[in-house]
């Protein structure tokens, strides 16, 4: 199950786990006009953790859900590939 709100400087998304025994924390997104980032709870730790991607990152992320084992660069990234 997941939620979307749109903010005025980002959408958020909360992905929530409700399908296994053990289930793990709400997942969080926050796609900001220029970085997305994703944070979880981590209840060993007692806090919020975060990593934040580049758009190029989640680009390339979205492409890697779907292709098989290997390494890829996509064409017409700013990197001139």
């Amino acid at each position: 199950m997941f939620t979307i709100e749109h903010d005025f400087d980002a959408t958020v998304i909360t992905l929530m786990d409700e399908g296994a025994p053990r289930l793990q924390e709400d997942v969080t997104v926050h796609a900001f006009e220029d970085c997305v980032t994703v944070e979880q709870y981590d209840p060993r730790e007692d806090r919020v953790q975060r990593i934040t991607l580049s758009l190029a990152q989640v680009r390339d992320l979205g492409a890697a859900l779907n292709l098989p084992e290997g390494m890829y660069r996509l064409r017409g990234t700013p990197d001139g590939g």
